[in-house]
């Protein structure tokens, strides 16, 4: 074999090595930023709850948001997000207390071991960020947010009775006044 010959592919050895290195340490850094499986045990049990289309009955005791109380009616369809980890709800309820259209995404936020889920209305701006987490067999969301110079709190308690009905109250807070009950909502899914 010639001196060339061998350089050649002593050459080709060492690019063969090298491009394996490469792949090799791609590889690893890859294994080390995988996301968790798709979808999260998590958000499998939400999934379970929430998915599908739900009509609804929201009633509103009297209360300075609804000083006449009411019943509005509603449906909302959830759906499952980008590889099964969120839920994305669609809302519209009407009534005596008005109309309300929305959107709420609900997702599993591993670093704080906890729900999430932002709710954007027609009736507010931005969106509430609201954190959860399972108390008893009740899914139980809480948010802070402030709005004409008042800090409101936020209680959201829902639990699910069959694998086709839910009850959910929202109470609410203004100033650190007590909170009260905004309104009861009974869902059945169809």
């Amino acid at each position: 074999m010639t001196r060339a010959t061998r350089l050649k592919i002593l050459f080709a050895a060492i690019l063969l090595a090298s491009a394996s290195a490469i792949l090799f340490a791609r590889k690893s850094a890859a294994q080390e930023e995988k996301p968790p499986s798709l979808p999260m045990l998590e958000m499998q049990r939400l999934s379970k709850l929430y998915v599908g289309k739900w009509e609804y009955t929201e009633t509103y005791p009297k209360s300075p948001f609804s000083p006449n109380g009411g019943v509005n009616t509603g449906v909302y369809t959830s759906e499952l997000g980008p590889g099964g980890n969120s839920i994305i709800n669609h809302f519209q309820s009407k009534g005596p207390v008005g109309e309300f259209e929305g959107v709420v995404v609900m997702t599993w936020d591993p670093k704080e071991k906890a729900y999430k889920a932002y709710v954007f209305g027609d009736s507010f701006p931005a969106a509430v960020v609201q954190t959860g987490q399972w108390e008893g067999d009740n899914l139980v969301y809480r948010s802070e947010f402030s709005a004409g110079g008042m800090k409101f709190v936020l209680r959201n308690s829902t639990k699910f009775l069959s694998d086709k009905k839910l009850t959910s109250d929202e109470y609410s807070s203004a100033n650190g006044a007590p909170e009260i009950l905004f309104v009861h909502v009974e869902a059945v899914k169809k």
